[in-house]
């Protein structure tokens, strides 16, 4: 039987004219730990993570903007927007001190590019299966900045669910390994029920506009190789992240190679898991960041 889960708070902070939802675990004398989560999820997707975790942590992790339970912008998204909100939001909860930072996928992206540019802010990060995007040929632009604007002209849409069951249903197609309690766990806040009962993902649809631009690995790797602090790669041992990256080459090569670029880095693996590794193996992760982060 499953141990109780840890009870939350919602917190509130205006960021950058947002208002953001953070939600926090832990009393508010622990030591801070920043959870950050990827496209498409919401805080919530931690709580198993911070279940495991036997250190006396003051867990924070926001909703990105337009997910969960933060309101949305005007204008679209830009990937160096969650850089400037993570940096606002430790000026508003943890001003003067150097953060630990855990972030998944996207959020891991976010984690990383933070502790490049703002070196002294950061005392660990850890990247949970998030290790950069693909590199593209500046060819592309031309049929990427097309598409964009193709796709303002007929915005995108998320589709309708049933219900909450429905979403669960997605949730564990998607994932093979979540029970049934995660992930109508999950669920319940990745969508809102609606009056008639069925159910809207709790996500800005505008966050599947594609970008216009190509992504600049080079850019990426510079600011990489100015991050100060220790860093942890997590990689799940199942997921398709490498075989993204590599595009038809070697995923494993890949992510090495990016690897090089990261300084004072160390490299671990979990075993029997999936991209969402944090679902899939709670325990391993939270072993995996408690010793990278020296808490008993």
């Amino acid at each position: 039987m499953r141990a109780p889960m840890k009870p939350s708070q919602s917190l509130r902070a205006r960021v950058r004219g947002l208002d953001y939802h953070v939600r926090a675990w832990g009393a508010p004398g622990g030591r801070k730990l920043f959870l950050l989560h990827g496209w498409m999820d919401v805080s919530a997707s931690f709580q198993f993570l911070v279940d495991a975790l036997a250190g006396d942590w003051r867990v924070l992790a926001p909703d990105w903007r337009g997910f969960g339970l933060s309101s949305a912008p005007h204008d679209g998204y830009w990937f160096p927007d969650y850089v400037a909100d993570l940096d606002a939001l430790v000026d508003a909860l943890a001003p003067g001190e150097a953060i630990d930072v855990v972030g998944h996928s996207l959020g891991a992206n976010v984690a990383m590019l933070y502790a490049g540019v703002r070196p002294a802010a950061v005392a660990h990060v850890v990247a949970l299966d998030g290790f950069g995007m693909p590199a593209e040929a500046p060819e592309r632009a031309p049929t990427k900045f097309r598409k964009w604007l193709d796709a303002l002209r007929d915005p995108p849409s998320l589709a309708p669910y049933a219900g909450i069951d429905a979403v669960a249903d997605r949730l564990q197609k998607s994932n093979r390994r979540l029970p049934r309690d995660k992930a109508l766990f999950l669920a319940r806040h990745w969508a809102e029920e609606l009056a008639d009962g069925s159910a809207r993902l709790r996500a800005d649809p505008r966050h599947k506009l594609p970008f216009p631009t190509t992504s600049r690995m080079e850019d990426v790797y510079a600011i990489w190789r100015a991050i100060a602090a220790p860093v942890l790669w997590i990689a799940a041992d199942e997921s398709n992240i490498g075989g993204w990256l590599a595009e038809g080459g070697d995923p494993v090569a890949e992510i090495k190679r990016r690897f090089a670029h990261v300084p004072h880095g160390s490299f671990v693996t979990v075993a029997e898991a999936g991209h969402m590794l944090h679902h899939d193996q709670p325990a391993a992760v939270a072993r995996h960041l408690e010793v990278f982060l020296a808490v008993a």
